[in-house]
């Protein structure tokens, strides 16, 4: 069962963006991409009050995705990458992104904060930030 909603154009491009974001960090590291991506797409709260659909949080401007700007992202989505956006929009949710609603790469250490969000945590280069429960609660919930 889909947490969010998505057909087979919102699958390929979750997939895409997965790839573009996180492609040198591994299966794993695509999947806490997705998961971020899901999570945005779930909630209603803080940057994403509007953001209800894959192709919203995906092209969303400002504050969406920096890989939306490159060709690499324009490339078709390969199974592989397929099938990990499935999960993550199936509701698999994967430590230290399974709350997460944003992540960057930063030069050295991951700040404790990221424009007042938590640090929940690093995989790789890749750092990850999850609002208070006070901020947006919905992201806490179960499916």
């Amino acid at each position: 069962m889909a947490v969010v909603r998505a057909n087979q154009n919102d699958i390929e491009t979750l997939a895409r963006l997965m790839r573009a974001e996180a492609e040198s960090e591994g299966k794993l590291g695509m999947l806490m991409v997705g998961n971020v991506g899901v999570n945005r797409v779930r909630v209603r709260c803080l940057d994403f009050k509007d953001i209800n659909t894959i192709q919203r949080m995906v092209f969303q401007s400002p504050g969406g995705f920096e890989a939306t700007q490159k060709g690499y992202f324009y490339q078709g989505a390969r199974q592989s990458e397929i099938k990990l956006a499935k999960k993550v929009i199936a509701g698999q949710r994967f430590n230290p992104a399974e709350f997460a609603l944003w992540f960057f790469k930063p030069p050295g250490g991951c700040p404790a904060q990221w424009y007042n969000q938590a640090n929940s945590g690093r995989f790789k280069s890749h750092c990850f930030y999850q609002p208070s429960e006070a901020d947006c609660s919905e992201v806490y919930s179960t499916f």
